[in-house]
């Protein structure tokens, strides 16, 4: 019999934590191979397990119709296998049919990274909790801000090394991701207010490369052969940023010497290209997003409802302009994808009940 209590008290102090846990799955727009998507994955991870939340993950490799054939993997389950929630982005416009799939089945989901943000979307779902209950909400990085402050040092750059064409005035060029993703035009809106801001630099053309490295090198033979006075190439995300830097060097050009070039993402690739200087400009950091994304979801599942203090949908400073020394501080304690040092139970409201309002942005990471 006391052998049979023992159990039992072993059981109680075991239950809770199976009892409650929560789970999540993270639709993942990106390839598992692809460092930005790869790393948005590691912080999730340290995440959830430093918040004792059940986590799993699906890559769609930028296939957007796999976002959908996973959405409906996850609702065909048996209910008692389905997550509690269900964590998605808006990459390529996918959001409000996602958002329809799950409601229908019930299952809770918070957008991620890319909000809803265009009126034909906007007709579709309305806002959280309205015409699809389920949607909780959204938390989005201010994009704004990393093509603001990238295309602000660009410039900056330009005007040390006098790279001025005859006619007196900086000529930019600027290579986007793709235009359905708000992300992406949020980035380019930030890199065109920084432009009308200078006064002296001429945005000659912006080109879109979906993300990708080989089709920016594509788009740049022609680009560099149109406008010859350009010496600035501001690029939405590092991949695209280094398609254009090899065909400038294809062309003999020297990136940091005679043409200066930025770039979003904290990938080690980029880091070092920082350092090295052939990069004039770096901002990153949004990747921790879907970890601050799991931290607000674990507050709502412990009666913590992020809505009544800070709305429900969320667009935050999360940017880090990185300096080549931020560049070191980073790769020391990220370098090898390892977040277990973050403790992001300080970050939650119902660990700590003093905490009022939620600080996102990367750089207390870096500090």
């Amino acid at each position: 019999m006391k052998r049979l209590a023992g159990v039992l008290v072993l059981l109680l102090l075991v239950l809770p934590n199976l009892v409650w846990a929560m789970s999540v799955a993270f639709i993942n727009p990106g390839k598992p191979d692809e460092t930005y998507w790869l790393t948005v994955t590691k912080a999730m991870e340290a995440a959830a397990q430093d918040l004792d939340i059940r986590f799993e993950v699906y890559y769609a490799e930028r296939q957007h119709p796999k976002v959908f054939e996973f959405a409906r993997q996850i609702v065909a389950r048996p209910v008692a296998d389905r997550p509690d929630y269900v964590v998605i982005t808006n990459d390529y416009a996918t959001g409000p049919e996602l958002l329809r799939l799950f409601d229908a089945a019930g299952i809770k989901t918070f957008l991620a990274f890319s909000g809803i943000s265009e009126a034909v979307e906007r007709a579709v779902t309305g806002r959280p909790r309205e015409h699809f209950k389920g949607w909780l909400g959204s938390l989005e990085p201010r994009a704004q801000d990393a093509g603001y402050l990238t295309a602000k040092a660009l410039i900056e750059q330009g005007r040390r090394a006098q790279a001025q064409a005859p006619d007196g005035r900086l000529h930019l060029l600027a290579i986007s991701g793709d235009r359905s993703t708000p992300t992406s035009n949020r980035r380019g809106e930030g890199m065109r207010r920084a432009v009308a801001e200078a006064g002296d630099v001429v945005l000659d053309q912006e080109i879109f490369s979906g993300w990708n490295m080989a089709k920016a090198a594509e788009q740049s033979e022609w680009l560099f052969q149109r406008y010859p006075l350009a010496r600035l190439v501001w690029a939405g995300n590092d991949q695209m940023a280094f398609g254009a830097m090899q065909i400038w060097e294809k062309r003999g050009g020297k990136p940091g010497k005679d043409a200066w070039f930025s770039a979003v993402n904290a990938s080690p690739e980029a880091m070092a290209t920082l350092k090295s200087g052939r990069l004039a400009a770096l901002a990153g950091g949004h990747f921790i997003c879907g970890a601050w994304s799991l931290v607000m979801l674990y507050d709502y599942d412990h009666g913590r409802d992020f809505a009544e203090a800070e709305g429900v949908e969320l667009n935050q400073s999360m940017f880090a302009l990185f300096t080549q020394k931020d560049a070191d501080r980073f790769v020391a304690r990220f370098g090898q994808l390892r977040f277990d040092q973050v403790n992001f139970r300080r970050f939650s409201k119902v660990l700590n009940p003093k905490l009022k309002r939620y600080d996102f942005n990367f750089r207390q990471l870096l500090d």
